[in-house]
């Protein structure tokens, strides 16, 4: 480093001599979950060249580097693997999905000839996002559902109902808390109770719900049974 003297003779910054300054070009752009804002912000992908500096000026390559994320708003830079996470609306969408898509599941399996069943379904379904769902919307839902797959209502969860809960779930559990996959799942659980115990076939569904929430099977008994506990 070089002192840089004002006219009183006092050292009052310094110039380094070499270092490395790093050129970088935008690549791509879109709306990410800033870490550091904490909330939706529009982002540049970027990649970068660096080079060798001679007091302040480029003058040798160093190679490239990122590719980097950088926050419109703080302009913070983050890797790529931040894109990874939804954003705040997106995640909304996703977990309005997954209650509804878990709604019609244990109905399915038995509840949607029950109007208590029903009034519990719709009512999670609402307070998730889709305001104006009514029950009789999703008893007809559940009867199309069993006409297009062949299934049998109030039957075993089948391969076609479970392929669309993983669906639903398997993108939404790793950004879930764990109070948060087990709040799904105990929602699911008071859907199945509403109309009295649970069946083998609610059971399995709630099963299925667990395990593609990544519940392990342990946990899934004791919230299923806890769900059955007065409060």
């Amino acid at each position: 480093m070089l002192p840089v003297r004002g006219r009183d003779g006092r050292a009052t910054r310094a110039v380094r001599i070499l270092g490395t300054r790093t050129a970088w070009t935008p690549v791509g752009d879109g709306e990410f979950f800033c870490p550091g804002c904490g909330g939706d912000r529009n982002y540049q992908r970027l990649t970068g060249r660096r080079r060798f500096t001679l007091l302040g000026v480029p003058v040798l390559p160093r190679g490239a580097t990122g590719p980097v994320v950088e926050c419109a708003s703080c302009r913070h830079h983050y890797g790529t693997d931040v894109l990874d996470h939804p954003t705040t609306r997106r995640f909304s969408a996703m977990l309005r999905d997954a209650v509804h898509t878990v709604a019609l599941a244990v109905l399915a399996a038995g509840g949607s000839g029950s109007r208590t069943a029903l009034e519990t379904a719709a009512a999670a379904v609402r307070t998730a996002g889709f305001e104006d769902c009514t029950e009789d919307q999703l008893a007809a839902l559940v009867e199309a559902l069993a006409a297009d797959t062949g299934r049998v209502l109030g039957g075993p969860c089948g391969a076609s109902l479970a392929i669309e809960l993983h669906e639903a779930l398997d993108p939404l559990a790793p950004h879930l808390a764990p109070g948060g996959r087990e709040g799904l799942l105990l929602q699911a659980a008071r859907i199945a109770l509403a109309d009295g115990l649970y069946t083998p076939a609610e059971r399995d569904a709630l099963a299925t719900i667990g395990a593609a929430l990544t519940i392990c099977t342990d946990d899934v008994n004791r919230l299923l049974a806890a769900a059955r506990t007065p409060s």
